[in-house]
């Protein structure tokens, strides 16, 4: 009986983000939302000229949770999720190729979807999805960027990678190119388990180690957040710093 009543347990859960703009960057072009109530929770990181990349991820973020909190029960998540990326995909490369000033612009996207225990991760471009079980780390996101595909190939060693003037390259973005396809992590969670969803001026900063202990120390999910922020400006502050909370009870 035991297995079969921790199997249908209720999963609660609970979210809080922080965002700067860091020491070095003059405005802000991450963007994020979430909705408790519908399990959407989305962090997004722009690019672009000008005010084009805070148009692309806020764009972005409007859009999918628009998207995906009228999703009806009958719609099942990830193709939701998948429908969602699209039609904002589309948004996004449309308004781009309207507006000259908006030429190229675009954004990262990491979500994470939650329905009772069941946990989508989706991602495009570097920003990350990670999950804290038992004081462990574990990145779940793969980045699509220039340097990670070469570690991931054996052709860069990750200290190489760090060191690259091409770290900043991603190659996939939300809205750059008329059709894109986010990768899809489907998991089970677990009560405990906390989910980091951020962008690169976090994970540029600090190491998967310096995370963890952070994620690992106790306290409420607001001040975890301040922490992990004023921990990366510490560290340089070279880039907005993006980061939302999500905790399984």
């Amino acid at each position: 009986m035991g297995d079969y009543s921790l199997a249908t347990a209720v999963v609660h859960y609970a979210a809080a983000a922080a965002t700067d703009r860091g020491r070095k960057r003059p405005s802000n072009e991450d963007a994020f939302g979430f909705s408790v109530e519908h399990g959407v929770y989305l962090v997004c990181d722009g690019m672009g000229g000008a005010a084009a990349g805070e148009i692309a991820s806020s764009l972005a973020v409007d859009e999918m949770l628009r998207l995906l909190t009228s999703r009806t029960e009958a719609t099942p998540m990830q193709q939701a999720a998948e429908e969602a990326v699209r039609v904002t995909n589309e948004a996004i490369f449309t308004r781009s190729q309207r507006n000259q000033k908006l030429n190229g612009m675009g954004t990262t996207l990491v979500g994470l979807l939650v329905e009772e225990r069941h946990v989508w991760v989706l991602n495009i471009g570097d920003s990350r999805c990670y999950r804290l079980r038992n004081r462990h780390v574990e990145q779940i996101t793969l980045d699509h960027s220039l340097v990670e595909e070469q570690v991931r190939l054996g052709r860069m060693t990750r200290a190489d990678a760090q060191r690259s003037p091409l770290r900043n390259v991603i190659t996939r973005a939300l809205g750059t190119q008329s059709r894109i396809t986010p990768d899809i992590f489907e998991l089970e969670a677990e009560p405990g388990d906390l989910f980091l969803l951020c962008s690169d001026g976090l994970t540029r900063e600090l190491s998967d180690g310096s995370i963890e202990s952070h994620l690992a120390a106790d306290g409420a999910l607001d001040d975890v957040c301040t922490r992990l922020v004023r921990a990366a400006n510490k560290a340089g502050g070279h880039d907005n710093i993006t980061c939302l909370l999500v905790r399984a009870a």
